[in-house]
């Protein structure tokens, strides 16, 4: 059954990223996995919820927060990983199509738009901000409103990540924007750091 479930998530993305989401109706997704269409509704109740999930996979960072208190305790190798993550998730270039039409729907849903502000915003700055804090605490950074930083941290790679779409729509390079993100994390370091 879970497997099942990762098909029509991975059969919706494709068909997402091709045909918009208005072009991937429930009907396609379950032709694309080689179910009835009546099937999807066991896993999901409709195809904005099996949206809601491959938005929490596109905007959600792929970072483990598992053992976080360990990994922060780390201080820059921590953001370090982090950066690293969000990169190859930018560089993706299924995700990245993928996250131009959701980005594009997103404006038009406001569903949608409730579901990436709690899971962007209540996953990865509450996780962050608590990595943060626990670098405060080990007194790695200076102290701080551990949120806001989180913020200040994850906006310039959301930001980064934009720059790789809108140059790739028009094919051209990202090679110069390539390091950015290990050089945000850098700089972030330098301006928290005591």
């Amino acid at each position: 059954q879970k497997n099942t479930k990762r098909k029509i998530i991975d059969a919706a993305i494709e068909l997402i990223a091709t045909q918009g989401y208005r072009g991937a109706w429930v009907r396609k997704i379950a032709a694309a996995v080689g179910i009835r269409e009546s099937a999807i509704y066991n896993h999901f109740r409709n195809k904005e919820e099996i949206l809601k999930q491959i938005i929490s996979e596109i905007f959600v960072t792929p970072f483990e927060f598992k053992d976080l208190e360990e990994k922060a305790k780390k201080g820059k190798s921590f953001l370090h990983q982090f950066v690293v993550a969000y990169k190859l998730i930018s560089f993706d270039k299924k995700k990245e199509k993928l996250f131009r039409v959701l980005m594009i729907e997103l404006f038009q849903n406001n569903g949608l738009r409730e579901s990436f502000l709690q899971e962007f915003h209540q996953k990865d700055i509450q996780q962050l901000s608590r990595a943060l804090f626990i670098m405060m605490q080990e007194g790695l950074i200076r102290s701080g409103d551990p949120i806001f930083m989180a913020q200040e941290f994850l906006a310039p790679l959301f930001y980064i990540r934009l720059r790789i779409s809108l140059l790739r729509i028009d094919a051209k390079s990202t090679a110069p924007i390539a390091t950015q993100f290990e050089k945000h994390a850098d700089f972030f370091w330098e301006s928290v750091a005591l």
